[in-house]
Formats: C-alpha cells, structure tokens, sequence
C-alpha cells in the first residue's frame, strides 16, 4: 500500500488569511498608504501570505510587472479615477491572477482558496479573473470602475 504524498496540503483544501494579509488589506482600503497588495499562497503555513505591497506613487503599470508571468497569485489593486462629473473617486479591485501557463496543481489550489479568501477582506467593489494580461489591462479596470 502507498501513502505517498499524504504529507503534502491537500490542493483542494482552502487557505485561511494571515493576519498580517488582512492588515495589508486594512491599509490599502481605510489609510490609503499601499496602492496594491499581492498575496501568493504559503502551502507550508496553509495560509494566504503578503508577497509585495506597492506604494501609493505605484501605477497600475508597475501593479502588472510585480506579478509573475508563471505562477498564481491574488491580488488587490486601488484604482482612483476622476468621474464625469469631476469627483475624485477609488474603486478597490480584486484580481486572482491564473496564467496560463501556470502548473496545474498552483491553479487548482488558488481556485479552490480564493472564495474563502476574498470573504475574508470586506470591501472589495470588483473582481476580475485573469488568466493573461490582456484580461486585467488597465481599460478593462477603467470600464468596470465607470
């Protein structure tokens, strides 16, 4: 009989927010100091970790460069933007971030992990599921903030 593998987390199990996640997230929404957050999943902590905060001077351009071209990740983007009626206004974004090109068992586990993720950071007005850049560029954040 095999019992390979029974050591490793399960893909199909989700993963609970760090605390430090959600205080990265706090202070994306309420104090405005970060202008996104990417989170990535830390299997051995079976938890949902920070992986790079973008300060408030950070474009959206420097938000997609931080992303990896292989691998999953969560993210949260705050997007600012004028209204036609000349109101300064901020829309936060959810983004789970899925290439492609990313192994299979990466995006079975971000899947299964991004429901209870997301549930866990109250105050997300959009969310956007990419799998290639084209699917989150930066007229696809205008026209749903709009």
């Amino acid at each position: 009989m095999s019992f390979r593998g029974l050591s490793r987390p399960n893909a199909s199990c989700a993963m609970a927010a760090a605390e430090h996640s959600k205080n990265a997230f706090m202070e994306l929404q309420r104090k405005k100091v970060h202008r996104y957050v990417i989170f990535r999943v830390d299997e051995k902590k079976r938890e949902v970790v920070v992986e790079k905060i973008g300060g408030p001077a950070e474009s959206y351009d420097d938000f997609v460069a931080a992303l990896p071209e292989n691998d999953c990740r969560y993210a949260v983007y705050d997007f600012d933007f004028v209204t036609s009626d000349n109101c300064q206004k901020s829309k936060i974004f959810f983004i789970a971030w899925s290439p492609s090109t990313s192994r299979i068992r990466a995006k079975m586990l971000y899947a299964t992990s991004k429901d209870q993720f997301r549930r866990e950071l109250d105050g997300i007005h959009y969310e956007i599921q990419a799998t290639d850049p084209t699917e989150m560029d930066l007229e696809v954040i205008k026209e749903r903030a709009h």
